[in-house]
């Protein structure tokens, strides 16, 4: 090394007491440190394949345990939260049963044979005459008001598309409606009580 490079640090210490012979010779005693530079540049970190795996075993442990909290957290706080909900339902639970209870008592109330009377009576309405209500429960036991029966329905033909006969006779009748299709359809004959 050059002496440029070198750089020299001192620090004088006085001598104890108890020190030797030289004390009395200059009562102090200097101590010199010399700073060298050392240059790692060149130096090559070697892996290291045990201390590798134990950082992965490490940080997979950590890492498994920091799953482990947190799906423990969020199962935990979903616990009360789901519990929050169901004391909220159990209270909509409640109010609606005490809405539906007074719902069908309001419905009992508006029902009273007694009340309907005495508003018919305010509106005019008088008790029906015997004979005047009929039951639509039991329809056989009652007279036929109405009944289905099929009827032919034939469609019109044009004139361009019906067959034209070349000589007048009986045969050429039944051949003429033997090309006419025939519908059945129901029909509804509407008959009076009387009949």
């Amino acid at each position: 090394m050059s002496a440029g490079a070198m750089s020299i640090t001192g620090m004088i210490t006085p001598v104890d007491a108890r020190g030797s012979v030289r004390r009395s010779v200059a009562g102090i005693t200097p101590e010199f440190y010399f700073h060298k530079t050392i240059d790692n540049s060149r130096v090559i970190k070697v892996a290291d394949p045990r201390r590798k795996r134990e950082i992965r075993m490490f940080s997979a442990s950590v890492a498994a345990l920091f799953l482990f909290v947190l799906f423990y957290a969020w199962q935990h706080f979903s616990a009360i939260e789901y519990g929050y909900k169901i004391e909220a339902q159990k209270t909509e639970h409640e109010r609606l049963v005490e809405v539906n209870r007074s719902l069908k008592l309001e419905e009992a109330g508006l029902r009273d044979p007694g009340r309907i009377d005495t508003l018919a009576r305010q509106m005019g309405l008088d008790s029906p005459a015997p004979g005047q209500v009929q039951r639509l429960d039991n329809v056989d036991s009652g007279p036929v008001m109405a009944r289905v029966s099929t009827v032919a329905v034939i469609p019109h033909i044009p004139s361009a598309a019906r067959p034209i006969a070349q000589s007048p006779s009986s045969n050429h009748k039944s051949q003429i409606t033997n090309h006419i299709p025939f519908i059945d359809t129901p029909s509804v004959d509407i008959m009076s009580a009387d009949q």
